[in-house]
């Protein structure tokens, strides 16, 4: 990754910042980082398409098209708006399954804000391609960092602090896309950034329900709103971003926290980006990968105990113990594992009502105990299963499918991306679309990727 300056060390957080996002659209994007970015694009557009349907998105979609705000910004499978109206829908919808990408050093769902406010500026505003990738790129930059440092980190104590790091850090990376893309000057920049900051928040006590979508739907509609304002002259306080007296200290008030310091030009956080091969939560991912290399062996058999060590975090954002509906089960690590040990595949058509119905999956969820281990990488679960009949069976996990350890290939990522569109706009259309997506940093992809994500309006 080429150096900014020689001097960055010497700026505040808030220049640094500021600085990164004015040099984005001109800044060379190494072949490795443009295919990253293909990567998150064709993840973000399965995930959103096979959402459609989604509680969250029907009623997100309805208060949307009430507006009536005129646009040229593709709602996906709907009609056009204005951007920051077409973003709410968008990223509800990207995250809406909680399916979506997730950043391993502890920031959240950096696609769903920031490819969900990258399309639709530039299809407003009629930019092209590489506008539309150099932005999600400097979104994603900065909301991982912003939010990173893995267990000890900023995101993982927002979490613990009841904090969505999604919805906190995703204004502000959608912030960053905008103000790149709309070329803001580094003063309105800081701006921008300041607004979108002070509009953070997001509970974790939200999860389980249509507002964590929400989150990422409102960040990305805060952060174009912010990038906006400042384009037309509105003032923020601009030092919101440092180590003390801004957000980190309003939210993390006694400090314990440890803050990774930006270095933009020490490596491309994109390259670390992470893909869910199950449709829940990041934290109930391992046990579940666990989990389901024991279904044939658990088959036709009663479980009588379960015991699951897990890293820390998998209890603070999953830990529901009983889970109620199909929503809250995707934030249960043992409905995740009795999913597992049943046979499901956990993609997003396991989670209904059907299979809250389901004794043989439901009879299990008790009896799993969770033992959270101080120390344990996030990404891996260990698991022992005990069979009616005194049978003891052990699973683990140590790098989940997807992680960047560990990563999903083009070919995995088409095949969820086919599972999730075929049904809804058709097989030659997702084979059409994936191809776009394969190349698009070539002219003319974003106009073909805007009818085809708009190509199931017309079935409704």
């Amino acid at each position: 990754m080429s150096r900014l300056s020689s001097a960055a060390e010497s700026l505040t957080r808030g220049q640094q910042l500021t600085a990164y996002i004015a040099g984005t659209q001109a800044r060379p994007l190494p072949a490795e980082i443009l295919d990253a970015a293909k990567r998150a694009l064709l993840d973000f557009a399965g995930v959103s398409i096979g959402a459609v349907e989604q509680p969250v998105v029907i009623a997100t979609r309805r208060v949307a098209q009430s507006w009536n705000a005129a646009g040229n910004a593709q709602i996906f499978l709907d009609g056009k708006s204005t951007p920051a109206v077409a973003v709410l829908v968008n990223a509800t919808m990207a995250h809406a399954m909680d399916y979506d990408d997730t950043h391993p050093g502890g920031t959240g769902h950096p696609s769903a804000p920031c490819w969900a406010t990258a399309l639709a500026l530039a299809q407003h505003h009629g930019l092209s391609e590489h506008a539309a990738l150099a932005g999600f790129v400097a979104g994603f930059e900065i909301m991982a960092r912003l939010g990173g440092g893995g267990p000890p980190g900023v995101g993982r104590s927002l979490q613990r602090r009841g904090l969505h790091p999604t919805s906190v850090f995703g204004r502000s990376a959608a912030a960053a896309v905008a103000c790149s893309m709309l070329a803001l000057t580094e003063e309105q920049t800081a701006h921008a950034l300041g607004a979108a900051a002070t509009t953070a928040g997001g509970l974790v006590g939200s999860f389980g329900t249509d507002s964590k979508p929400f989150h990422a739907g409102k960040a990305a509609m805060d952060g174009i709103l912010a990038a906006e304002l400042a384009a037309a002259g509105f003032e923020a306080a601009t030092h919101l971003y440092e180590l003390r007296g801004g957000l980190l200290d309003a939210f993390i008030q006694n400090r314990e926290v440890e803050v990774p310091p930006l270095d933009f030009a020490a490596r491309w956080e994109l390259l670390g980006n992470g893909f869910k091969p199950f449709a829940c939560c990041r934290a109930t991912q391992a046990s579940t990968q666990a989990a389901r290399t024991l279904a044939e062996r658990v088959k036709g058999k009663n479980v009588t105990r379960v015991h699951a060590r897990v890293h820390p975090n998998a209890l603070v954002t999953a830990g529901k113990r009983d889970p109620r509906t199909p929503l809250e089960g995707k934030f249960s690590v043992p409905f995740c594992i009795a999913l597992g040990l049943r046979g499901y595949r956990a993609v997003f058509t396991d989670f209904t009502d059907a299979t809250m119905r389901d004794k043989s999956v439901m009879n299990i969820v008790p009896l799993v105990e969770l033992e959270a281990v101080v120390g344990q990488a996030p990404h891996s679960a260990h698991l022992d299963v005990y069979l009616e009949g005194g049978e003891h069976l052990h699973a683990d996990t140590d790098i989940v499918i997807g992680h960047p350890d560990n990563p999903m290939s083009w070919e995995d990522l088409f095949t969820k991306f086919e599972g999730l569109a075929e049904p809804i706009i058709g097989s030659a259309n997702t084979k059409a679309l994936y191809e776009c997506v394969r190349n698009f940093d070539k002219p003319g992809s974003l106009a073909t990727a805007t009818e085809l994500m708009g190509a199931a309006a017309d079935r409704r």
